[in-house]
């Protein structure tokens, strides 16, 4: 005779909670079993798509108008997602030098935001003519599109004095940063 709450009331418990822990565990299963280079292409197209986001919803949303070199600072987030789309479906060894290539636009991403960020502060002009240019005199044509000028830095947080420029050259940084370290951790790991 077994002890009331003995060793057969734990069995019992730990069978019919097995599966809720079993079907907690299910929905990472399949991420878990991606292979790292399809899992490092997603996250490199869903960080694009976050950075891509965060600009469309300011610009839509809260009706923040980009300058030009906002726009400029778009593409190699978009050729970012595109490649770590790619990266996910392609086998590893394409997907690793399609990585790389998105690695290496978010590095000319950190170039053009270091430029921004220099516009911004004054420590230089921009370099496309449209940031320098003065406005339009009475009568002249308007753009088809508002500009906002390059030198004056945007805000998305209220107190937090971080600039739009400012926080694309961090994220593309740490972006990129982590896709060259998964690069050469992938490429050690093979050696």
């Amino acid at each position: 005779m077994t002890p009331p709450g003995g060793a057969t009331g734990a069995t019992d418990r730990d069978a019919r909670l097995a599966p809720r822990r079993i079907a907690r565990r299910q929905p990472l299963r399949h991420i878990r079993s991606m292979t790292s280079h399809r899992r490092y292409g997603l996250f490199l197209a869903l960080a694009a798509f976050a950075a891509l986001g965060t600009a469309y919803f300011a610009q839509d949303v809260l009706r923040m108008i980009p300058c030009p070199l906002c726009y400029i600072e778009r593409w190699p987030w978009r050729i970012a997602a595109a490649l770590g789309i790619l990266a996910a479906i392609l086998p590893r060894l394409p997907a690793r030098v399609l990585i790389g290539l998105a690695a290496l636009a978010l590095f000319v991403n950190v170039a053009i935001a270091f430029v921004h960020v220099g516009a911004e502060q004054h420590w230089w002009k921009s370099p496309l003519p449209e940031c320098n240019a003065p406005p339009p005199s009475f009568g002249a044509n308007l753009p088809l599109r508002p500009s906002a000028s390059c030198d004056a830095p945007v805000f998305l947080i209220p107190g937090l004095p971080v600039s739009f420029a400012t926080m694309d050259l961090i994220w593309s940084l740490v972006v990129a940063l982590a896709a060259s370290a998964h690069i050469f951790r992938d490429r050690r790991s093979n050696a």
